[in-house]
């Protein structure tokens, strides 16, 4: 179990509202993942995704956190801390959205939502990998302070790994 308090599992900007995924959100997931391309998921599958999530916070004390925008009300998609291919202690920041709202910022705004919770754990330090391909996710990175620290490959190619000092 982890020294550090746990992130605030709601968290709000001015144009979002971030919290637990609940079931009613396991068509939109779905969606999602099935936009990222490799396969859909099954409503069944996302539905165990979201449980596994929310039984993982409970124990760890992060999650990855639904986006919905306050004016719309409508699902874009994630962002949140998790362990992913970091340590419960240095997590990963992570988020994912749909397509359709690339370019408004919204990944960026989320993404300074959960540095802060982060931050306010008591945690020194974030991670974040992400495909070299992926120039939009490099950016939003950039943007909120995120350094190259090296880069490795796998079986599907190169992934840059990037830190981040809190505060």
């Amino acid at each position: 179990m982890s020294s550090f308090e746990p992130m605030s599992f709601r968290l709000e900007t001015e144009r979002l509202i971030m919290q637990p995924f609940a079931e009613s959100d396991a068509d939109e997931l779905r969606a999602l993942h099935a936009e990222r391309g490799g396969g859909t998921p099954t409503l069944e599958q996302t539905r165990e995704i979201i449980a596994g999530g929310l039984t993982t916070a409970v124990a760890t004390g992060i999650a990855l956190l639904s986006i919905r925008r306050r004016a719309e009300g409508d699902f874009i998609g994630y962002c949140g801390l998790t362990v992913g291919r970091a340590t419960i202690d240095e997590p990963e920041i992570a988020y994912e959205l749909f397509k359709r709202v690339h370019g408004n910022g919204y990944a960026t705004e989320a993404a300074r939502a959960v540095l802060n919770a982060a931050s306010a754990t008591g945690r020194t330090r974030l991670w974040s990998t992400v495909r070299t391909w992926n120039t939009a996710s490099l950016r939003v990175l950039d943007k909120i302070g995120f350094e190259r620290d090296r880069v490795t490959t796998d079986d599907r190619g190169e992934i840059v790994w990037l830190t981040r000092t809190l505060p």
